[in-house]
């Protein structure tokens, strides 16, 4: 039933089992295991770091496309909900209608790009998806009176994912059920099905071909596969997903505006996390989502609980509390990642599948 489930595509490892395993359930009962709206929010961020990197994965590591577009699809997903719900009012109606049209639009946009850009060489594609990328992050902050520009689109969620809805007047299991925790495990249940849905893509006969196409691309066209369509599919499919990403993280902060969906330091967190977890391998999405949003949410502060207990410790060595100063979190980032891509060249998962000698 489980290797049915995960499309045969079982972690070959132990340790990236357990690793797994922990990670789900810890996803599943973390309101109630870290309480708090830090822990719930950074949780909620793993999620949709979760399906937003698997679905990159699908066009980096599966089909060997470099694209910078990305954030663009994650962006239209995000807006489309926000408008809706901004122009229509709160419910239902205006999020399947704003999820609709965003899902629209991100299909039309990546298959224009599929169709007259994935001819040229690699380096000229990634290159054409960065203009995009960032012609697009410049209309959304000059269209105001549309997208909120700058500041953004505020709008109500439906009653039952609004933060006051409490249908329960006692806590269960001492978490107040409310539209909050309601909307957590409506990203949780989303992110998963969507998880399965990317990998059974990936092990089809469709994926297999992808991955010939990325191993070598001629071999692939001399055998009979159209290369140019396989990947306009690969690149509309991996938007597409990457829209409903964007729709989730709105639907989580009731807000979207330029920084939060369509920046460019978000690409670079996406290839970051693929680099990390394993491309190739929809199970490095997984890891390497947990990994860096974690360290990205709480490296500073265990930084500033290591200085206090240094300074403390010793006034001989004022330039090791320096060093790991919380200001400097961004520095000791980089360096976990340098040390990461090197002990792990091929991704902590790629690492851990390595058959054992």
């Amino acid at each position: 039933m489980l290797n049915r489930l995960l499309s045969h595509d079982l972690p070959k490892s132990r340790w990236l089992a357990a690793a797994l395993v922990l990670i789900v359930l810890g996803l599943a009962v973390a309101p109630f295991l870290f309480p708090g709206s830090k822990a719930l929010g950074v949780a909620a961020k793993i999620l949709v770091f979760i399906l937003l990197v698997a679905s990159y994965d699908l066009l980096l590591g599966y089909t060997g496309i470099v694209s910078f577009a990305h954030t663009m699809f994650f962006g239209i997903g995000a807006y489309g909900v926000a408008i809706a719900s901004t122009r229509m009012g709160e419910g239902w109606g205006s999020v399947l209608v704003g999820l609709g049209g965003a899902l629209v639009v991100a299909l039309l946009l990546s298959l224009l790009i599929g169709l007259f850009s994935l001819r040229v060489k690699a380096i000229f594609y990634a290159m054409i998806t960065l203009a995009v990328a960032a012609a697009f992050q410049t209309l959304a902050s000059q269209l105001s009176d549309f997208t909120g520009g700058e500041d953004g689109l505020t709008f109500r969620n439906p009653e039952w994912l609004s933060p006051s809805f409490e249908p329960f007047e006692n806590p269960l299991l001492g978490v107040t059920v409310d539209g909050k925790l309601i909307t957590y495990y409506l990203l949780f249940v989303a992110v998963a099905l969507l998880f399965l849905l990317l990998l059974r893509i990936v092990n089809s006969p469709f994926g297999r071909v992808l991955q010939a196409i990325r191993e070598n691309d001629f071999r692939a066209e001399a055998i009979g596969f159209r290369t140019v369509v396989y990947r306009t599919w690969s690149n509309v499919l991996s938007a597409l997903f990457a829209c409903v990403a964007g729709a989730l993280l709105a639907l989580w902060l009731r807000y979207t505006g330029p920084a939060t969906t369509l920046s460019f330091e978000i690409m670079l967190d996406i290839l970051l996390i693929v680099v990390i977890g394993g491309m190739g391998t929809m199970y490095g999405a997984i890891v390497g989502s947990v990994l860096f949003v974690l360290a990205q949410n709480y490296l500073q502060d265990l930084m500033k609980l290591a200085s206090e207990a240094v300074a403390g410790a010793t006034h001989s060595v004022p330039v090791l509390a320096e060093l790991i100063s919380p200001e400097r979190w961004l520095l000791w980032l980089g360096v976990l990642f340098v040390l990461s891509v090197y002990h792990f060249p091929s991704g902590i998962v790629g690492r851990l599948r390595l058959p054992k000698r």
